[in-house]
C-alpha cells in the first residue's frame, strides 16, 4: 500500500492552528441577525434568481417578515420544528428565511421522499406546521396541519402581516434546522444544528474564501442535503446572489454547464461524482451557449 501526503507536517499543523484559532470563538449573531443587516447594507441587490424570476434583498427579507408573522400568529414559538414541502423556487427559500425569522426551526421535507419517510421525520421531529404547495400536499401524511403557501386564503392572509422583521429573539445557541440521515443503517436521524453552527462556520472560512457580493452561487443540492446549507447561506450572508437551479436541470451536466455559464457563477459546489460528470459534459462541450449579453 502507498501514501501520498498533501500536507508536510509543518503545513499540516500551521493549518490545525489557523482553523483551531478561527472557530474558538463562540458566534454571538444569529442567521437572522446576519441575514437581516445583509438585506439592510444591500437592499437592491439581487439575492434569489430561479428560472425567469429575479428577487432583492430587500424584497426577500420583506416577503420572509410578512410569512414570519404569519407563522407567529399561528402559534410557532422559538425553537419550534416547521416542516417546509415545496418544489425548489424562490418561495421554497423564501420559507426557510420565515420561519428563522419566526424564531422556528425549519425541518426541510424533500416531496420526492416516499411518504413513509416524511411520516417519520414529522412524528420524530414533532413539527406541527408544515408549509407547503396545493399540488404537494396530496404527497404529504394526514395529520398536522398543512400551510398551502400558493392558495388563495393563505396569500392573502401573509399578505395583510407586517413585512417589517419580527425581532423574535433568538441565541447563537438556539436550533436553526434539522436534517435527517438517510436510513441506510436504521431508522432516519435527525441531526440539529444551531444559527451558532452556521454563522461560525462562515467566520471560520472568511479569510480562506472572502465571499462577497460580487459572487454568484447556485443551490445545486436537496434543501434536505446539508451541503444545501453552505449554498444557501454562502450566498446570502455575503450579499451575493443565490441560482436556484431547477430540478431537471441539476440531472443534466450538459444543461447544468449551460446555466453556470449563463448566470455566470462564480461559486461552485458539487460532490465529485457530479464534478466529474460536469467536466465530461465540459469536454464535450468546451463552448457552452451564453444568452445574457
Amino acid at each position: 500500500m502507498y501514501r501520498l501526503d498533501a500536507l508536510s507536517d509543518a503545513e499540516r499543523s500551521a493549518l490545525l492552528t489557523e482553523f483551531s484559532a478561527a472557530t474558538s470563538e463562540v458566534s454571538r449573531v444569529t442567521i437572522t441577525e446576519r441575514f437581516e443587516a445583509q438585506a439592510a447594507s444591500t437592499p437592491a441587490g439581487t439575492a434569489l434568481t430561479c428560472g425567469g424570476e429575479d428577487l432583492s434583498y430587500a424584497e426577500v427579507n420583506a416577503q420572509a417578515g410578512r410569512l414570519a408573522h404569519y407563522l407567529i400568529g399561528l402559534g410557532v414559538q422559538p425553537g419550534a420544528p416547521v416542516g417546509i414541502a415545496l418544489d425548489r423556487s424562490v418561495e421554497m427559500v423564501v420559507a426557510i428565511v420565515a420561519v428563522l425569522k419566526a424564531g422556528g426551526a425549519y425541518l426541510p421535507l424533500d416531496p420526492e421522499y416516499p411518504r413513509a419517510r416524511i411520516e417519520h421525520m414529522l412524528g420524530d421531529s414533532g413539527a406541527e406546521i408544515v408549509l407547503s404547495s396545493e399540488a404537494l400536499i396530496g404527497r404529504l401524511p394526514q395529520g398536522g396541519r398543512i400551510v398551502p403557501l400558493d392558495a388563495v386564503e393563505v396569500r392573502s392572509a401573509v399578505g395583510r402581516c407586517s413585512s417589517q422583521n419580527p425581532g423574535v429573539r433568538v441565541e447563537p445557541g438556539s436550533l436553526a434546522y434539522v436534517i435527517y440521515t438517510s436510513g441506510s443503517t436504521g431508522a432516519p436521524k435527525g441531526v440539529m444544528v444551531t444559527h451558532g453552527n452556521v454563522v461560525r462556520l462562515f467566520d471560520a472560512t472568511r479569510e480562506w474564501f472572502r465571499f462577497s457580493a460580487e459572487d454568484v452561487w447556485t443551490l445545486f443540492h436537496s434543501y434536505a442535503f446539508d451541503f444545501s446549507v453552505w449554498e444557501i447561506w454562502g450566498a446570502l450572508l455575503h450579499g451575493s446572489r443565490l441560482v436556484i437551479a431547477p430540478k431537471m436541470i441539476t440531472r443534466s451536466p450538459a444543461e447544468f454547464l449551460n446555466l453556470l455559464v449563463d448566470q455566470r457563477v462564480t461559486v461552485l459546489n458539487q460532490t465529485p461524482l457530479a464534478f466529474y460528470q460536469l467536466m465530461r459534459a465540459e469536454e464535450e462541450n468546451p463552448a457552452p451557449t451564453v444568452s445574457l449579453p
